[in-house]
């Protein structure tokens, strides 16, 4: 499906069938699979032959749903999670032990920078974390020779910092580590960070992939084009036997297919973060439409921030694909055809008027969601990120008085109707 433009692969990448089989994706709602003799299923634990015998590890409606965000991401390999977290946590600790450290973009989702920050930490990786504007010369200085990965997302959550991709990657490869990035604002859509210099991708399609707000879930995508081997020093989990497996290394049985092969086969069989089928069957429904909603998503939310930028009760209004946003020359160069569907204001009267707006609104609801199909808002500082310092909430871009729009795909008059009246009982 490589030769396929954007929309095509959206509907017609992962799941091919044969004569007289189910057009549309079947759910495979079995948790084990038959086989004739013991031989066979021994070859299956053994990683020798390609097949199912569990769900927890692979499953066929998942694999086709994973195939199809590998060929849109224009990767070699790909898995789903059970969530956006789930991808985050595997992402890393597919690659790290005790003793090791990671460099991050301070600019995070608040779920993704406590996992960094704290989570991991306990379980003896530590985090450096730098501003995403930084210079070449403070993002060099974060390294250390424990370092194992650089992460970052495309655009942040809710900050809307737009990585500068080529700065990252930069960097991650002068120190022989790969450069992961969750794309999951942009969607390979709008933005492809393989092309940009990325080596893994991450997703929580729970958002706009799922679009629909119905199935939490996350997806990893490599690239293929990290050389492990090459690096064979810093990465033993991928470059020497694996006694669990009969001593099998990884990149010389599995090539470009070793990170996720060691992903689902180490750590989905020990940790278990599998997505259900189900799910894996509802997601791929929303990738199918995925195209045609991230253009309305779009357009609407440049359309909203306009009206924002405008209102006399607004003090700011940051939306990269609006022209003088601090990151759209960033936005012009990595997502040309569009951003994303997210934009954040303030206003004047500050935390407690925005607290009041929001409370006024009524076909846009206050929700602990983002990048669905219905407009939604929610106060950051005091939901998604409540855990995070002060420090912590300014070093990742969370002003007190923040209000994160998801703006969705209803008609913009009415949108913009609701936030208007809103506005007036502030």
């Amino acid at each position: 499906m490589s030769n396929y433009k954007m929309e095509t692969k959206c509907i017609q990448s992962g799941y091919q069938p044969g004569n007289g089989e189910p057009r549309i994706l079947p759910i495979y709602q079995s948790t084990t699979f038959k086989y004739d003799n013991s031989e066979q299923m021994g070859r299956l634990f053994d990683l020798e032959e390609s097949g199912y015998f569990y769900t927890r590890l692979q499953n066929p409606t998942n694999d086709a749903v994973a195939a199809k965000i590998c060929d849109m991401e224009g990767g070699v390999a790909a898995m789903l999670t059970s969530s956006g977290q789930a991808a985050s946590f595997y992402a890393i600790m597919n690659i790290v032990e005790v003793g090791d450290h990671i460099v991050c973009a301070s600019a995070l989702y608040g779920g993704t920078y406590n996992l960094y920050a704290h989570t991991i930490k306990k379980m003896g990786v530590d985090a450096t974390f730098v501003d995403p504007d930084c210079t070449e010369e403070e993002l060099d200085a974060a390294f250390t020779d424990r370092t194992k990965a650089v992460f970052g997302e495309t655009i942040a959550n809710p900050a809307l910092v737009v990585l500068d991709f080529e700065k990252f990657a930069k960097a991650a490869h002068a120190h022989g580590v790969p450069f992961i990035v969750d794309n999951t604002f942009a969607t390979p859509v709008n933005c492809r960070p393989f092309e940009w210099g990325a080596d893994i991708v991450t997703h929580s399609t729970t958002k706009y992939m799922d679009g629909h707000a119905t199935s939490v879930g996350g997806a990893i995508v490599d690239s293929g084009n990290f050389d492990w081997a090459a690096h064979a020093d810093k990465f033993p989990g991928l470059t020497t036997p694996d006694e669990t497996y009969h001593g099998i290394v990884y990149t010389e049985r599995f090539g470009k297919g070793a990170y996720i092969t060691k992903a689902t086969a180490q750590l989905m069989r020990d940790l278990g973060s599998i997505q259900a089928p189900q799910n894996a069957f509802l997601l791929n429904i929303g990738l199918e439409t995925l195209a045609l909603r991230m253009e309305r998503h779009c357009q609407n939310a440049l359309a909203a921030a306009r009206y924002l930028q405008d209102h006399e009760k607004v003090a700011w209004v940051s939306c990269p694909a609006l022209p003088g946003d601090k990151y759209h020359e960033l936005a012009q160069k990595y997502m040309p055809g569009g951003t994303c569907g997210v934009i954040t204001f303030g206003l004047k009267e500050g935390r407690d008027a925005a607290v009041r707006m929001m409370d006024s609104l009524d076909m846009i609801a206050i929700v602990t969601h983002v990048a669905d199909a219905r407009s939604c808002v929610l106060h950051p500082a005091s939901h998604t990120h409540r855990q995070m310092n002060e420090q912590e909430l300014m070093e990742a871009g969370v002003q007190p008085d923040l209000i994160r729009f998801s703006v969705g795909i209803e008609n913009i008059d009415d949108i913009i109707a609701d936030l208007e009246q809103a506005l007036r009982q502030v």
